[in-house]
């Protein structure tokens, strides 16, 4: 564990956490190792609601039933039966492998070629000794001009790991990374469904980027940690804890182009700069004869019941017609009944001539 103490000067001094070399061809390198980072977070401790005691965990041997000092803790490995088999450090000391006490440079590669994903705990690595300063600094020079990082192998906490070396200002830097079979695969974490992706969406995300712009990341700082930091201020001098800000309210968003609009907008606000510039981007118009399906489907009911309207109203027309030439014939056929009746009762009321017979020649 790494051991942090003040010296008469006020200069903070670091306590390795592991001491041994680095291995270079021939060339053997003293270093200690340092931890590179250290947690700011807030820790809190375990406690009885009903009271406010402290829990606190015992180690226990559970064949005595009772409490056991750290120094007789030892580890053991426990095999499928449930048998423990005790491993010692010098067991782990003497195992036969190079990296036991050595950083073993395996080869250099380009930075890039590294994958972030692999990137685990940072350390920094000192000379540890006037006769190692020489050594290290060729190895730190020839890593500066190379432009290349150099993969290692080392062992700590129990167990082979793999590193790389670089350079930070004037002082090598090293970074665990875990093994390549620790990299779990990307499959089945994609979208599932054939999203495609508009130019116009793709200018507007790269007009929220260059709006966006680029970030110092020492202006960033742990919002969270402050937030906590405050609300055990105000318990502990018996204030009223701060509040959280209400959260915005809204529906889900969309429409993609309005949403990457609006973010353009709001980012050029945040950072002072005039919105006027931005214009809502409409999907342009497809020329005349290329309409779209949509479009198509929604003109077709239209021209349906424009159809539906014109057969109607010329069915009515036609019965209208129809109706009037049956009302006209109608009538042609009252007033020619009426006539037919007129000329009948004439015919009644005028008496018929008597006609004298014609005599006959004897």
């Amino acid at each position: 564990m790494i051991r942090w103490k003040t010296s008469e000067r006020g200069v903070l001094l670091v306590r390795s956490i592991w001491n041994g070399a680095i291995s270079f061809g021939l060339v053997s390198i003293p270093i200690k190792l340092v931890n590179a980072t250290e947690s700011h977070s807030v820790s809190f401790r375990q406690i009885h609601t009903e009271d406010g005691g402290r829990i606190r965990y015992r180690k226990v041997c559970e064949l005595e039933e009772r409490e056991v000092a750290q120094g007789e803790i030892g580890k053991a490995y426990e095999d499928a039966d449930g048998t423990m088999i005790p491993i010692t450090d010098d067991d782990l000391a003497s195992l036969p492998i190079p990296t036991a006490k050595t950083i073993e440079i395996e080869g250099f590669v380009p930075a890039e070629k590294v994958d972030p994903l692999q990137v685990d705990a940072a350390y920094y690595l000192a000379p540890n000794g006037v006769p190692a300063a020489k050594p290290y600094t060729l190895l730190r020079e020839a890593l500066k001009r190379s432009g290349k990082v150099a993969i290692c192998k080392f062992a700590l906490r129990g167990r082979e790991r793999l590193g790389m070396l670089r350079v930070v200002d004037d002082v090598l830097a090293m970074h665990g990374l875990l093994w390549p079979d620790e990299i779990r695969t990307t499959e089945g974490v994609a979208p599932d469904a054939n999203v495609t992706v508009r130019d116009k969406e793709l200018d507007l995300a790269d007009a929220l980027m260059e709006t966006l712009g680029e970030v110092d990341l020492n202006e960033l700082h742990d919002d969270y940690r402050e937030a906590v930091e405050e609300l055990i201020a105000a318990k502990a001098s018996g204030e009223e804890p701060p509040t959280a800000p209400a959260p915005e309210t809204g529906g889900k968003v969309l429409d993609l182009m309005a949403a990457l609009e609006n973010s353009v907008r709001a980012a050029k606000e945040s950072r002072g700069e005039d919105v006027a510039g931005v214009t809502p981007m409409r999907t342009p118009k497809e020329p005349a004869g290329k309409k779209s399906t949509a479009t198509a489907k929604k003109s077709a009911p239209s021209a349906a019941s424009a159809s539906a309207s014109a057969r109607k109203s010329t069915s009515k027309s036609s019965q209208g017609a129809r109706s009037a030439q049956g009302a006209k014939k109608a009538t042609e056929k009252k007033s020619t009944a009426k006539k037919s009746a007129t000329t009948k009762s004439t015919a009644k009321k005028t008496p018929a001539k008597k006609t004298t017979p014609r005599k006959r020649p004897a």
